[in-house]
């Protein structure tokens, strides 16, 4: 093997004493050179590479949950954007109704101009979750402010304050 002269220079040493050693002292320096070499390759290529492949699987469901989840909302606001426009007075109809049904007497609605104010009194959350999605459904309303405030002296948590739904 040809090198620089300034690097034939520097190795001349090592050469040197790889000339004094014996021939079982040459192998046994080559294995562990080889054993270092194995070692430095697997950590620095195989590792890594093993690693990834190994989290592929747990990366590939997480993204086909989000990927699930997104076409959901896209097929949600599809729905929205085909439906037919409501106006105002059936909107108001339609929050109102499902007020009614979802929250029951727990529910005041006041209406000034293209707003509603909702004002809330010891809701539970699933209703009121429930009651927002079917706002948003029926009667094409959104949210556009909240002021809520969690009751935790009850047994369950209850919601009360006020939301202000946009109607369209």
């Amino acid at each position: 093997m040809k090198f620089p002269s300034h690097v034939a220079h520097q190795l001349a040493p090592l050469f040197a004493r790889w000339q004094t050693l014996a021939p079982r002292e040459r192998l046994l320096v080559s294995l562990a050179s080889g054993v270092v070499a194995l070692a430095a390759f697997w950590w620095l290529l195989i590792a890594p590479a093993l690693q990834i492949l190994h989290s592929a699987e747990q990366q590939r469901t997480l993204l086909d949950r989000q990927l699930q989840q997104m076409r959901s909302l896209q097929a949600q606001a599809k729905a929205l954007q085909s439906s037919t426009k409501v106006s105002t007075d059936d909107a108001l109809r339609a929050l109102e109704s499902s007020a009614k049904q979802r929250l029951g007497n727990t529910a005041q609605i006041s209406v000034v101009g293209d707003r509603a104010s909702v004002t809330l009194k010891s809701v539970s959350p699933d209703a009121l979750a429930q009651w927002l999605a079917q706002a948003r459904v029926n009667a094409h309303a959104l949210p556009i402010e909240a002021h809520l405030v969690q009751n935790t002296e009850a047994s369950a948590p209850r919601w009360s304050g006020t939301v202000v739904m946009r109607l369209p």
